[in-house]
């Protein structure tokens, strides 16, 4: 699950990015309004952390611009603002929760996972397909009586390619979805990732390919077998 925190202050931005990568979500971290606002309008994200007092654009102009383009992405306001009429405009201009400072990591934590539970109420929480199975709360990977745990970028890869089974997935778009925007990481971690997977799928004996489209990406097909 991919996530932008828009929080001006470093310290505590770089400590919940800690903490959100650490509970496995992909996290992009930006520091004023301008900046969350290009984020939102380049990418897809789950959910959005937005601090209110940022420079450049504040984050109730950054929600309600957010609502006018028609995004619908849950959004969390994680502000000092915490009067009556303070959370009354936050929610009256489109956010799903509020949460003052100073707060608790573990209630940050549960905050996150309800107000992104109105998307995932949609989704299947066990993606199936293939024969094999992935359990998006335990991150396992099963084929018959076998299972495996994901790790986290091996989970999210995974399940882009499961939910577009037989579409090319690009390495840019991997890149884009699970390292961020502005990662520094290098390309070919996407390969290395789809190496992993490759092994963990032989390991428990899944009938399904990750194939390899020269120039292209990847796509998840089925195994030799099922096509004969």
């Amino acid at each position: 699950m991919r996530l932008l925190l828009a929080e001006d202050e470093v310290d505590l931005s770089e400590a919940l990015v800690a903490v959100l990568r650490h509970n496995h979500y992909s996290v992009d971290a930006v520091y004023d309004g301008e900046a969350a606002l290009a984020y939102l309008e380049g990418q897809e994200y789950d959910g959005v952390i937005l601090d209110i007092m940022m420079p450049k654009l504040d984050g109730i102009s950054v929600l309600k611009a957010m609502r006018a383009k028609g995004m619908r992405v849950p959004v969390l306001m994680l502000t000092a603002k915490t009067t009556v009429d303070d959370r009354v405009l936050g929610l009256d201009s489109g956010a799903d929760d509020y949460l003052g400072k100073p707060f608790a990591m573990k209630e940050l934590l549960a905050r996150i996972r309800a107000m992104t539970r109105r998307q995932s109420e949609f989704v299947d929480n066990i993606l199936t397909w293939g024969g094999i199975t992935l359990n998006r709360t335990t991150f396992e990977l099963g084929f018959g009586e076998n299972t495996i745990r994901l790790a986290n970028k091996e989970f999210q890869m995974l399940e882009m390619l499961l939910m577009n089974p037989g579409q090319i997935i690009s390495t840019e778009r991997f890149m884009e979805k699970i390292w961020g925007y502005d990662s520094d990481t290098e390309i070919s971690v996407v390969w290395v990732y789809i190496s992993y997977l490759r092994k963990k799928l032989a390991n428990i004996g899944a009938d399904v390919e990750i194939k390899a489209v020269r120039n292209q990406g990847y796509s998840m097909e089925l195994g030799s077998s099922r096509l004969r």
